[in-house]
């Protein structure tokens, strides 16, 4: 626990003018981000005496082990530069809402030639137009059905849809009416965008110019006796009908707005927030979040607002935003709004009348959703609160480990030997931390040799980082280190990056010339300038450089002799190892004879089995994707300058490699783009390459020729080996 006056700035130094700042702790780790209208009067609220303070902001102050700031010239460009800063550091005490990502929209692709109608989630792209965001993907999928008789859009991937387009044929949905089946040239691309256009239209609010078309053809063709096109329409209208049913009108027609409501208590705030479109509610979402500081209901809009629009443009961003408290100062939230949507945006609390009414709908949807968080969490907290005391009374710990890594060791029959390491913090799996390893100092089988390389470039990264300047940084590069010898040195990593999003972990540049103390360089700078040079000299990011307080290996006390080695090695001895072995689950110790045996009923031992368990089941995920590309592989890889296009002519013209292998240079260079340069080439790799393993379908265990082997390989998509399937199985690890 760090003293605030240890690195509190001197008098004068911070400056009197708007701006961002950060603080750190002894990692270099930024663990919160917060702007200020005055730098100097915010910052100077944390160096008060620690009785009275928030006991989260006093945590907070604690925890961290330095302060700097960004000056900016606007409160805008604060609350732009304060939002990309949370993005990409991730601060453990910031604000943070969860569960952002995981609501659908329906989405139309309006950037294809042919539109498609599907549920997507994550992140919105480009050309697309998205509807929603709605509570459940069936609701979405109930609404287009309706609609589909109506509006007969393309719904089927491209796979189907190339198919059909082959053959000729039209999936289900064609046969029965509800798709207009572009495919198969049934209507233009220019009709179906049509069809796609007013399934937007219908789907912003504009209902009513569709149902009177509708009713006017219902009417004309019951004049006309043509009863069942009559009957058809009738069924249409009622579709849409029902559709519209199903978001009832709630405020005037036409209003665009959002409706934001917070229920909280003195811990937690559950976020509510309603999508008026057309006044008719579109769609429904919710987050909650932890209150690790002293905040106001004002503040929690604020912070709803920035994870709401900070990446939204145009008509995204509404008209208008109705909130149960206006964040302090008001202008630059409203002229940030404002600037994101492209005109005025007005931002007020509803005082009276339908919208005051709809506000508290919103309002009891956001207690219920605090009420339901609570007791699903209280549980989970308190299990997870006393796995990690077991597993610290049974380790003999000073304190809970907060952070886990575990480490595992997978290959077949010492053959693309590969490694895994897993994050766990706080009890839970931080996916965004997993890396990969090859196993590239030595060859063979060696578990015990392979544990103590792993374990030493991990924790030789640490070091390296910990040297340099202090800072962190995040991306999804991949790191290589020195070839090693065999003694466990570093050798050529692979580290895969498993996150789609970035890293939860800091990154930055030095605000100051030294990089580990408060700036003195209170120099303006555009928070898009800042934000570009977040990242290393070289480009890649830097890894590994938040040390765990408990490393887990799979395995028994070879495994851990191993690993606690690497680290005597490196000089590490603040780490605590262990080792759980399968048979027996037994949790052994570095130099203890006998193992720890935790009861079965232990929440502890169920942790270090679910992290175990996580670990082999990410390092044999790996080593199968090596062993599937190995077995693909082909002498033409090996061929300089022969790419994929060349290699598939080569492999249509003779038909399968074996023959390929059997033809001469002269029959080589008949094929078009081949050389004879090139043809002399790829007799010398076939020359050169040992002589094919028989192949085996590892379905069946069938021996085949090389022209049954491609077949299999590209209709069932399982990977064809050489030798028993069984056997080589039954050595897999």
């Amino acid at each position: 626990m760090a003293d605030p006056s240890s690195y509190r700035p001197k008098p004068g130094q911070i400056p009197d003018s708007p701006g961002v700042y950060r603080f750190r702790d002894e990692h270099r780790r930024v663990i919160y981000v917060g702007k200020a209208k005055s730098l100097r009067q915010r910052l100077a609220n944390y160096f008060q005496d620690l009785a009275g303070l928030h006991p989260r902001t006093r945590t907070m102050v604690t925890t961290a082990a330095s302060v700097e700031w960004t000056v900016v010239s606007t409160e805008v460009e604060a609350l732009q530069l304060e939002y990309s800063w949370i993005k990409e550091y991730d601060p453990r005490f910031n604000v943070k809402y969860r569960d952002d990502k995981s609501y659908p929209y329906l989405a139309v692709t309006m950037n294809e030639e042919f539109p498609r109608v599907q549920v997507m989630r994550g992140h919105k792209k480009k050309g697309v137009r998205y509807f929603g965001p709605y509570a459940h993907a069936w609701a979405i999928r109930d609404t287009v059905d309706l609609l589909l008789r109506v509006f007969p859009v393309r719904t089927c991937s491209a796979g189907v849809f190339k198919n059909a387009s082959r053959t000729g044929r039209p999936c289900l949905l064609g046969y029965i009416g509800k798709c207009s089946a572009p495919c198969v040239g049934r209507v233009s691309a220019e009709e179906h965008r049509e069809l796609a256009d007013e399934f937007c239209d219908f789907m912003t609010g504009r209902t009513g110019t569709y149902l009177r078309r509708l009713e006017k053809q219902m009417m004309e063709a019951a004049e006309e006796m043509e009863y069942e096109r009559a009957a058809r329409l009738r069924d249409d209208i009622e579709a849409l009908k029902k559709a519209m049913e199903k978001n009832a009108v709630v405020l005037a027609d036409a209003t665009d707005a959002d409706l934001i409501a917070v229920a909280e208590d003195e811990l937690e705030a559950a976020v509510q927030i309603f999508h008026v479109r057309g006044g008719r509610v579109r769609g429904q979402r919710g987050w909650v979040t932890d209150k690790v500081e002293e905040i106001t209901t004002g503040a929690l809009v604020e912070h709803a607002l920035q994870q709401l629009y900070g990446e939204e443009t145009g008509d995204a961003v509404p008209k208008e935003v109705l909130v149960p408290a206006l964040p302090d100062p008001l202008e630059p939230v409203q002229e940030w709004l404002s600037g994101r949507r492209g005109s005025n945006v007005s931002l007020r609390i509803p005082q009276r009348g339908d919208k005051r009414a709809l506000m508290e709908t919103v309002e009891r949807n956001a207690q219920q959703a605090l009420v339901l968080h609570k007791t699903k969490r209280a549980s989970d907290l308190t299990t997870r609160s006393r796995a990690l005391e077991e597993i610290a009374d049974a380790l003999d710990l000073d304190s809970a480990p907060l952070r886990i890594e575990c480490y595992d060791i997978s290959h077949l029959q010492g053959d693309d030997v590969v490694a895994s390491m897993v994050v766990f913090e706080d009890g839970l799996a931080r996916k965004s931390e997993y890396r990969r390893f090859q196993i590239k100092g030595f060859e063979g089988q060696d578990d015990v040799r392979s544990m103590h390389e792993v374990i030493t470039r991990r924790f030789r990264r640490y070091l390296a980082e910990k040297e340099r300047t202090g800072e962190w940084s995040d991306g999804e590069s991949t790191l290589a280190e020195t070839p090693s010898d065999s003694t466990g040195g570093t050798s050529s990593d692979s580290f895969v990056d498993t996150s789609s999003d970035t890293l939860g972990e800091a990154s930055s540049t030095p605000s100051g010339p030294s990089g580990d103390t408060p700036s003195d360089d209170l120099t303006t700078t555009s928070p898009d300038v800042l934000t570009s040079s977040l990242k290393d000299d070289d480009g890649r990011p830097k890894r590994f450089a938040y040390p765990p307080q408990l490393v887990v290996v799979d395995g028994g006390q070879p495994q851990v002799a191993a690993a606690q080695r690497a680290l005597d090695e490196l000089g590490i001895d603040d780490i605590a190892v262990c080792g759980l072995a399968k048979r027996l689950e037994e949790v052994w110790l570095p130099g203890d004879d006998d193992p720890v045996v935790l009861p079965r009923s232990s929440e502890g031992l169920y942790l270090l089995q679910r992290v175990r368990d996580e670990a082999h089941r990410f390092a044999i995920t790996y080593q199968r994707t090596k062993r599937a590309k190995r077995f693909r592989a082909s002498p033409l890889d090996d061929v300089p300058g022969l790419g994929e296009t060349r290699k598939q002519a080569l492999i249509k013209h003779f038909g399968s490699v074996k023959k390929l292998r059997a033809a001469t240079i002269d029959q080589i260079c008949e094929v078009p783009g081949i050389g004879r340069k090139t043809a002399e080439t790829i007799a010398a790799a076939f020359a050169q390459a040992a002589p094919a393993a028989p192949a085996v379908n590892t379905a069946t265990g069938e021996i085949m020729d090389d022209e049954e082997s491609e077949t299999t390989a590209e209709t069932s998509g399982e990977p064809v080996s050489a030798g028993a399937p069984d056997e080589r199985r039954g050595q897999e690890r």
